[in-house]
């Protein structure tokens, strides 16, 4: 990596920058896009291909004051029972206008808790969704695993329903910080649901990390990781932690005084990222880790990488539903996003419509936009000749945007006939260049820090 005080003036450690899980970001949609858009994309899905499907479900039996995830407490199951009802009549919404023989490639349980489901509620929900849209071959079904709200039957009936991934979070084992930031999970709790989890035959596990919180110091993320790497995660998300208590109001409770600053956090990262890769983990894209036979090192080696709201993944379906309130879809020709509030996407799903809030239109130069931007979040590399070929745009141009985006990071990047690409010592700064390629206003949207 270039040294410190390089990244300082190229802005690494007081830039805002979008983390690109689409193009345009979510701050950029707008009502152009309403149900009967949402619909009319659901029926022009090609009859008999596969297609990804999200399941948000939006509730917590406690709240952590570090998400910002959208998501609401509950102590009572009545909450919950009503949503999945709402859940189900959606899906008789989507089975009304899918074509025929449409199977799915992925399907993900998020939250939220999906485990706070009781095990009736979870068979009654992955019943109705296969009686919509089956499983297709190869087809990966995966549920966000909260360590402290899971139990055995909860989990056999997923692993009956064909859950074939876990995705555990843990944020960080130490005590301290787990208090600070209101989340409470010991390391023999998470050890005890991978057993269980592994004991029912459910071989693929992820798990997500995060370094910049409240209290941490390289000593402390050190054992954090070292605890977690015994677990023998595939995949692992080390993401940074967003404070942003101007939009999600629980990080209130966190203190910003005891926060890493962006110095502080860039060595945290590198702390975590040398010990996955220590431990012979792959490095894949920007922020995440996975074993040599896991699918996400095959994707990378091929070309196959893609990005998407769940990270990064090998999904290679053009489609993907969201389904609960403000769940985002994608198609091809664009973005969907459900009401984000659980009483209005209730109140459309009753009234007998989708409950499409707001969306984005592809246009002008988006697409190509977006391939370029995931281009460098999976790859690290954009090559001219794929560009050249799938989209519409001379070499000229496409060298002028290369040659542009060398030249604001001081040429650090290496451009040439074959395309772009960000080295390895320069790899810290990739939302920024990514940034570089993006035509839309950032100060429309608050985004997280650059590192």
């Amino acid at each position: 990596m270039i040294a410190k005080q390089q990244l300082a003036q190229l802005g690494l450690f007081d830039a805002k920058v979008p983390r690109y899980t689409s193009y345009p970001t979510a701050p950029h949609f707008s009502n152009d896009v309403g149900s009967d858009v949402f619909g009319d994309w659901i029926s022009g899905i090609a009859p008999g291909s596969a297609v990804s499907l999200y399941v948000h479900v939006p509730f917590c039996r406690r709240l952590c004051w570090f998400c910002a995830c959208r998501t609401q407490g509950t102590q009572t199951d009545n909450p919950v029972v009503a949503y999945v009802d709402v859940l189900k009549a959606e899906l008789d919404l989507l089975a009304d206008r899918l074509p025929e023989g449409v199977t799915l490639s992925r399907l993900h349980w998020g939250g939220g808790t999906p485990t706070l489901l009781n095990p009736q509620l979870m068979r009654d929900l992955a019943t109705r969704i296969f009686e919509t849209v089956p499983l297709g071959r190869d087809a990966e079904f995966s549920v966000e695993i909260d360590p402290n709200e899971v139990d055995e039957a909860r989990l056999d009936v997923l692993a009956e329903a064909g859950m074939n991934r876990a995705s555990i979070g843990v944020q960080d084992f130490d005590s301290d910080i787990q208090k600070t930031i209101g989340r409470i999970q010991s390391y023999d709790t998470t050890r005890d649901a991978v057993e269980m989890i592994r004991a029912r035959g459910i071989a693929s596990l992820n798990a997500d990390i995060l370094y910049g919180l409240p209290h941490q110091t390289r000593s402390r993320m050190t054992e954090s990781v070292q605890k977690l790497l015994s677990l023998s995660p595939d995949r692992v998300a080390l993401y940074g932690y967003a404070h942003v208590p101007w939009m999600a109001k629980r990080q209130q409770m966190i203190p910003s005084d005891v926060l890493p600053t962006p110095e502080q956090r860039l060595t945290l990262f590198e702390t975590a990222r040398r010990l996955f890769m220590w431990d012979n983990y792959a490095e894949i894209g920007i922020d995440h880790f996975a074993t040599q036979n896991d699918g996400l090192t095959h994707a990378q080696r091929t070309g196959r990488l893609k990005r998407n709201f769940q990270g990064y993944t090998d999904d290679q379906a053009p489609v993907l539903i969201g389904l609960g309130a403000s769940s985002i879809s994608r198609f091809p020709q664009g973005y969907a996003q459900n009401a984000p509030a659980t009483s209005a996407h209730t109140k459309a799903i009753r009234d007998g419509h989708f409950s499409t809030a707001r969306g984005h239109l592809f246009k002008d130069q988006d697409i190509l936009r977006a391939r370029l931007i995931e281009a460098l979040m999976c790859d690290f590399r954009i090559s001219s000749a794929e560009i050249l070929r799938d989209h519409a745009i001379s070499s000229s141009d496409l060298r002028r945007m290369f040659d542009a985006a060398n030249l604001a990071f001081d040429g650090l990047l290496h451009v040439s006939d074959d395309g772009l690409f960000i080295p390895p010592e320069a790899r810290a700064l990739t939302r920024m260049i990514a940034r570089s390629f993006d035509a839309y206003d950032l100060s429309k949207a608050g985004h997280s820090s650059a590192i």
